[in-house]
């Protein structure tokens, strides 16, 4: 059995007051409901009243509702996350969202709680909206029995990728739940967001974390061992299996159970080795598996196949977690080299959204990553030099 995550952190009131958001009483927001709150007041910025008309309801889940709303006073258009909130505890998705800032994460503008007549808590989360997923763009080319254009494979895979690279250095998040539906598409642009931090924590070298995390097509497969000291590589095998899923129109890992997940593993990768069952989980003693060896990568996918998309995936699909490419050596592949090109655009003649602003990524690798993983930095200081 998985070791639980430590307890939330308690409130130090003190450091709340920071951070206070406005509290509306009696607020159940729901279609057609209008909702209104004070943003401002710090730093001697004046408090003003701005209220949200809730359009529809755009996702559900365990964790509460997303809904579309729009900003009256402004006519912007937002998605608001409503989830309940335990008085006792901070909310970790808030903090996470609060420390992030990048084009290709999705943005926190504002927050406030609301309460039921149940007097029950909830955390309204205002972001920016995005109007499609991942998911939703490859399901419209699978109903039309075609494959996604490779341009956008291209310009999707390496935006996610940037994203990470982001959160896994900067703020040092791992998503835990990178998949096809945590992935926003703007269908204009094509500029991609990582959505959803619900699940999203700061992993700390020693401390234990639940291995139950992670969609089942996506879950890395250390935490089908049961692994609980895992690292932010988990979801460079998530972003993987989305690779391989925009290549192939459908689930590299389709399985049905987290024991079916790792057979449909087991059945492209072959069976792990005592050696990489130890990189995954040291405390894993069972090594009874029956011995099928690795379908060949090129198999995997069609005839006509890219090599360099070929080789990227084997390179993020790998058992052991020590060995999968970082996020920015992902984004350093030759597979993204036609991005780079002077004068590469969208198949429509317009611009690609922004791709080579690296400075955050940048700066911060260089104080923390190998000679290696610097000369990759310095390629990509290089590259945005180039397209300024």
């Amino acid at each position: 059995m998985a070791m639980a995550e430590p307890e939330p952190m308690k409130i130090d009131q003190r450091e709340e007051k920071k951070h206070e958001a406005p509290v509306i009483e009696g607020s159940d927001p729901v279609t057609g409901h209008i909702i209104s709150t004070t943003i401002g007041g710090k730093n001697g910025e004046p408090k003003r009243t701005i209220s949200y008309m809730a359009e529809r309801v755009v996702g559900t889940g365990s964790f509460g509702i997303v809904f579309q709303a729009k900003c009256l006073e402004t006519e912007e258009t937002v998605a608001i996350k409503k989830v309940l909130q335990d008085r006792r505890y901070k909310n970790r998705e808030l903090q996470l969202m609060r420390s992030m800032d990048h084009c290709n994460v999705i943005c926190l503008k504002h927050c406030f709680f609301s309460t039921t007549s149940r007097d029950e808590l909830f955390l309204n989360l205002v972001m920016e909206y995005v109007p499609e997923t991942l998911y939703r763009v490859l399901k419209h080319y699978s109903n039309a029995g075609q494959r996604m254009p490779l341009i956008y494979v291209k310009l999707y895979m390496y935006q996610l990728f940037r994203g990470l690279a982001y959160i896994h250095t900067v703020p040092g998040v791992c998503h835990r739940d990178v998949k096809p539906q945590n992935v926003l598409v703007d269908p204009l642009t094509h500029q991609v967001k990582l959505c959803d931090f619900g699940s999203a924590k700061v992993l700390v070298k020693g401390e234990p974390n639940i291995s139950y995390i992670c969609s089942r097509y996506y879950r890395a497969p250390e935490l089908i061992f049961g692994a609980t000291e895992y690292t932010t590589s988990i979801d460079i095998w998530s972003a993987g299996c989305v690779l391989a899923e925009l290549l192939l129109g459908q689930p590299l890992f389709p399985g049905e159970s987290a024991v079916d997940q790792l057979v449909e593993i087991i059945k492209v990768l072959g069976t792990p080795t005592r050696e990489e069952i130890r990189c995954m989980n040291p405390n894993y003693t069972e090594f009874r598996f029956p011995q099928i060896k690795a379908h060949p990568w090129h198999k995997i996918f069609h005839k006509r196949m890219p090599p360099e998309a070929i080789d990227l995936a084997s390179r993020l699909l790998q058992y052991s977690p020590n060995l999968r490419c970082t996020a920015l050596e992902a984004c350093a592949h030759p597979f993204f080299d036609e991005l780079r090109e002077p004068n590469a655009r969208l198949p429509n003649g317009r611009p690609f959204p922004p791709l080579f602003n690296f400075k955050q990524e940048v700066n911060d690798s260089l104080k923390r990553k190998s000679s290696m993983q610097c000369k990759i930095v310095y390629f990509f200081k290089s590259v945005s030099a180039l397209h300024k």
